[in-house]
């Protein structure tokens, strides 16, 4: 009796605990959830520079598109195929970067033309598990209220603990400009441009993170954005939606040029 008397109280005391948890801890890549193994083939894993990390997608078999601002070296690798950061899956293949090619008008302060062209040393070899990600052909806007999806291996609360192992995914929703530019949101600081794409949710709690930086923003099965910033340690927070580089004409331009030029 004494015994489960105590196992009762316990059990009363964790839920007690968990019903006091503020929302924003919960276990998902803030709202998302772990995708279907290999199911998102043209994610690319980025190991950066001290222990950073970054995504991205691949574009074609010898290039990744990624974010500007992702720092990489020499021993910078770039995995394909990957679903566990952790595990040696047999999916997998690990290629290293021969060259980096920033957008030449990247703005750090401003987080403008915050893309990266990535030419792999060797080519990927294209299966199931290996995809390409075709661009868009035209660089069109995207529509407020349009619902996309966006992947990573990116925090899933604001925790530098919080990293998960495997792949997960959120939906979010497209908010127009003038609204995450007023007072309540980013309030013009930085200011979110026309190639820019604000993206989460109303409600909050669902957002890309620290990590997810340069994964692709799906928006109706196209291509549209590359993940760029957010609020500091406020993943999440719904005066604080994702903030994505859009695919506009001048981008796509540039990546074709550059593409063929370096092939």
């Amino acid at each position: 009796m004494r015994d489960s008397r105590a196992a009762l109280a316990s059990a009363l005391s964790a839920a007690t605990f968990l019903l006091l948890l503020p929302a924003g801890l919960c276990v998902r890549i803030i709202g998302g959830k772990e995708v279907a193994a290999h199911s998102r083939p043209y994610m690319a894993l980025i190991h950066g520079t001290n222990g950073s990390l970054c995504a991205g997608a691949l574009i074609a078999d010898g290039w990744v598109l990624t974010a500007a601002h992702c720092a990489l070296n020499r021993s910078s690798q770039v995995i394909l195929g990957a679903h566990s950061r952790s595990k040696q899956e047999p999916e997998k293949q690990i290629l290293s970067v021969r060259k980096q090619i920033p957008y030449p008008y990247y703005d750090k302060p401003r987080h403008e033309g915050d893309l990266k062209l990535l030419k792999l040393r060797g080519k990927a070899t294209i299966n199931k598990n290996v995809a390409i990600l075709r661009l868009p052909k035209r660089g069109k806007d995207v529509k407020p209220g349009t619902r996309c999806h966006v992947a990573g291996w990116g925090l899933f609360r604001n925790d530098k603990l919080a990293q998960p192992d495997t792949l997960r995914e959120v939906n979010v929703t497209v908010l127009d400009r003038k609204t995450c530019n007023g007072h309540k949101y980013y309030g013009r600081h930085p200011v979110i441009q026309p190639d820019m794409i604000c993206a989460g949710d109303p409600k909050g709690g669902k957002d890309s993170c620290d990590g997810d930086s340069g994964s692709p923003l799906i928006c109706e099965g196209t291509f549209r954005g590359v993940t760029s910033f957010g609020k500091q340690n406020r993943c999440g927070d719904p005066r604080g939606p994702g903030v994505y580089t859009l695919l506009s004409q001048k981008h796509l331009n540039w990546i074709t040029k550059t593409t063929q030029r370096a092939a």
